[in-house]
């Protein structure tokens, strides 16, 4: 159970290492419940608005979506994660299946927290950030550890971060290591700037899922875009809601979005072992105070 003094970081979550929270108890049986579940789900093909977003994708055949309701009922009955009334829909490749052992899928939020500039665009060192970030990461496994939890260590890039000014998209992964373990994890993310702030596009996977992960996220970065009248292009600095802090926090301001980073994990350290990892996000508190000027910057998740 999560320990209250920790709740305010909403940072923590269940994972269900390598087979689904609705199977890993009761065998074949639960088995079948599982492929039941994933049966009645309404899938979501071609064009698609996510109306809080002021959103919208364009799906290949590739790609299926879950709106809200039945996407939350994936990443908590399913894959055993916490609550999160964030989430607004979920991305899902046709393939892999749900219930493979290597499935991943893309968790949709959206932040309104104001037009973020792309000023620093050309000034930010990743190398730098990288550094300052892996520091963090260490100086918090102390406390993880002295609250009994598992350790997390930012391994590296998986993908560098790449902003295309043009489309007014950015992208990068990362490799994690959870408690030391041989089998790293991939957290890729996409943020897509509109008008009033960004759109979250995050997928979770093992390290062994890179290339399919990768290709299948490029291919969504065409397929997202702001409805006209709130794409970035429409700001109004005259009446439009600023940002506190630029694209250098979007990157640094935590390990992994609110829901993402606890969506899937393709990996198996124990038959049916479940770990609670506590703290995550709350090293972008001091990636921040570096990469993101000395005013005080809002949560990012």
């Amino acid at each position: 159970m999560l320990k209250p003094w920790f709740g305010g970081l909403l940072a923590a979550a269940v994972l269900a290492w390598g087979t689904p929270a609705m199977a890993q108890d009761g065998g074949e049986d639960a088995g079948q419940g599982a492929e039941q579940f994933v049966a009645g789900l309404q899938f979501k093909e071609g064009g698609i608005t996510v109306p809080k977003a002021h959103a919208r994708f364009q799906l290949t055949p590739d790609f299926r979506y879950l709106e809200q309701a039945d996407a939350r009922r994936v990443l908590e009955d399913l894959w055993g994660n916490p609550p999160d009334e964030s989430v607004l829909g979920l991305i899902v490749p046709r393939k892999p299946d749900l219930l493979a052992d290597d499935s991943w899928a893309v968790v949709v939020t959206y932040s309104d927290e104001g037009y973020v500039s792309d000023e620093d665009a050309a000034k930010i060192d990743y190398a730098e950030m990288l550094t300052e970030m892996k520091k963090s990461t260490s100086e918090e496994n102390s406390a993880r550890k002295e609250a009994g939890y598992g350790t997390v260590d930012l391994v590296g890039w998986a993908v560098p971060p790449r902003y295309d000014g043009s489309a007014k998209k950015l992208y990068w992964a990362k490799e994690l290591s959870f408690d030391g373990n041989a089998q790293h994890t991939l957290n890729y993310d996409i943020r897509v700037l509109g008008r009033h702030g960004y759109l979250s596009l995050n997928a979770v996977a093992g390290m062994s899922e890179l290339a399919q992960v990768q290709k299948g996220m490029q291919e969504l970065l065409p397929m997202t875009e702001f409805d006209a009248g709130a794409r970035y292009a429409d700001f109004d600095a005259s009446t439009d809601k600023v940002a506190s802090y630029g694209l250098a926090a979007l990157v640094g301001g935590g390990l992994a979005a609110k829901a993402g980073l606890f969506a899937k994990i393709g990996l198996v350290l124990a038959k049916f072992w479940k770990l609670l990892l506590i703290g995550v996000v709350a090293v972008g508190a001091g990636i921040r105070r570096v990469f993101a000027g000395k005013k005080e910057k809002p949560t990012v998740s």
